[in-house]
């Protein structure tokens, strides 16, 4: 980023952050907001759910809206950030906002730093991978999977898992166990480089006041090692269980 740096309220004070303009919403508007707009997504997701798919376990209704959520933070307003982080001190849509307000606990966001700018890209956008053969090419044609795989998105394979927890899929559980070992690394990988810096480097990223750092900072992204912890346990324990499963049953068949 080039430019004047302009006075600001990030942390460290000195970073270079050009163009900043106040949010014109207050916290409370950026939140009920945004609060609302989650709610309705995840309304809307529940009922649709429960009206294609009446059979289906609680348990599964509320994945479904987890990885629906996820992937709609990942493709919309991480894309946002992707595609407009090199002026968004200055943004004053809802997305732009609301990533000024949160990077009230980690101005990264406003610096194009290479770290955070990379990762929210890969959660947007990756590169061919595994899951080729291990996956995609059992949901669609042959034919079709190249093109497809080689420009395939963290944020849709969250909608991926959401569409096989609803439909049962034999794939749910070896895909979910993909997208929340992402999830798991990219946090953490998150956590480390700000802490290290902070305390290694004394580089501070969030300002002083405690609530930006453990309400936004720490708890927000928190909630995306808790509950992938949770889908990944569950994949291990439901694959390491058919597994057992087929092997006990190969066994049976050798011994008659």
């Amino acid at each position: 980023m080039t430019g004047i740096s302009s006075a600001h309220p990030f942390y460290p004070l000195g970073a270079n952050i050009v163009g900043y303009s106040p949010n014109q919403s207050s916290v409370l508007e950026l939140l009920v907001t945004a609060g609302g707009g989650c709610a309705a997504l995840l309304g809307l997701t529940f009922a649709m759910a429960s009206y294609v798919r009446p059979t289906l376990r609680l348990a599964d209704r509320i994945a479904i809206l987890w990885f629906v959520l996820s992937g709609t933070l990942h493709c919309f307003f991480e894309g946002y950030f992707m595609i407009n982080h090199d002026h968004m001190a200055s943004a004053q849509d809802l997305f732009g906002q609301l990533w000024k307000e949160y990077a009230l606990s980690d101005s990264r966001y406003m610096t194009s730093d290479t770290l955070v700018l990379c990762m929210e890209t890969m959660t947007v956008c990756t590169v061919h991978c595994a899951i080729r053969e291990a996956a995609i090419s059992r949901l669609l044609p042959t034919s079709s999977t190249d093109p497809l795989v080689s420009q395939l998105l963290w944020g849709p394979l969250c909608f991926v898992v959401a569409y096989l927890t609803a439909t049962r899929h034999s794939l749910r559980h070896p895909m979910q166990l993909i997208v929340c070992m992402s999830h798991l690394y990219g946090d953490t990988l998150y956590y480390a480089t700000s802490l290290f810096d902070h305390y290694v480097n004394d580089i501070p990223y969030s300002r002083p006041e405690p609530y930006y750092f453990w309400l936004y900072y720490f708890f927000m992204n928190f909630i995306w090692i808790v509950v992938p912890f949770y889908y990944l346990v569950d994949s291990i324990r439901t694959l390491s269980a058919a597994i057992r499963a087929q092997q006990e049953s190969g066994a049976r068949r050798k011994a008659q």
